[in-house]
């Protein structure tokens, strides 16, 4: 009942806002045209990151928040039950190509991914996209050798902290900014020159702890599913009595 009328009262403001819209196919584009120009004012050339951690900054918190409770409630809901035993894996076998093709990629990929957390303001990419690829290439050392190698590259209370601070930090970065310039997240420090890797003000920050963020929560994420799968089993089992 609750989400019905909550449906029902967005619906109601969604349709009266679409009411407003530019028409489909026009020359008017207003929101882009702003978007644009705040991009050029704040020397960030990837317009992508201009909207994300100046236009729409409120936003982007919630949406890295997701995450964040993502990892919290998924460490919650899959630890051990009182009928599930932890034990520890077994090893496995790897064709020579796979672990040749996985320990030539592990560390190119984590090289990409800190360059396009690094680069987040000048092209395409930035902390969302590049802690992704970082998560992706540790877990090239389970596709390389074994779940054990695995656990071994993945320091989880590090990384549990590492998120944590992360999280906390852009928040206190996007306060820091409205008690300095009276918006979330706004701008506080010299915005440099344009297309430069010192441009952007405050962004290559937030693209920082985003990607801090987004990489440790998708490698703990992918953890506790992975632990389920590979090292968890229900009491009286065959790898238990083993």
């Amino acid at each position: 009942m609750l989400f019905l009328v909550s449906a029902a009262v967005i619906g109601v403001y969604f349709t009266l806002s679409c009411r407003e819209l530019p028409s489909f196919g026009g020359a008017s584009h207003p929101y882009g045209e702003r978007a644009v120009a705040a991009a050029l004012a704040h020397r960030t050339a990837n317009v992508v990151s201009s909207v994300n951690f100046d236009l729409r900054a409120f936003d982007t918190l919630g949406e890295e928040s997701i995450l964040f409770c993502t990892v919290l409630g998924a460490t919650l809901l899959l630890r051990l039950a009182r009928d599930e035993r932890q034990h520890a894996a077994a090893s496995e076998t790897v064709l020579p190509t796979t672990r040749l093709l996985g320990a030539v990629l592990l560390p190119v990929t984590v090289v990409v991914g800190v360059y396009i957390v690094a680069h987040g303001q000048l092209s395409p990419g930035g902390g969302f996209q590049g802690g992704v690829v970082l998560a992706t290439a540790l877990h090239l050392g389970y596709v390389a050798a074994d779940y054990r190698v695995l656990q071994r590259l993945r320091p989880l209370v590090v990384l549990d902290i590492a998120d944590s601070l992360a999280a906390a930090s852009f928040t206190a970065m996007g306060v820091a900014g409205l008690a300095a310039g009276g918006a979330f997240l706004k701008n506080v420090l010299p915005l440099g020159t344009v297309n430069k890797i010192t441009s952007g003000g405050m962004v290559p920050l937030f693209n920082a702890a985003v990607g801090v963020e987004v990489a440790s929560g998708v490698i703990v994420l992918l953890a506790h599913f992975l632990d389920q799968a590979v090292e968890v089993t229900g009491t009286g089992t065959q790898e238990e009595d083993a």
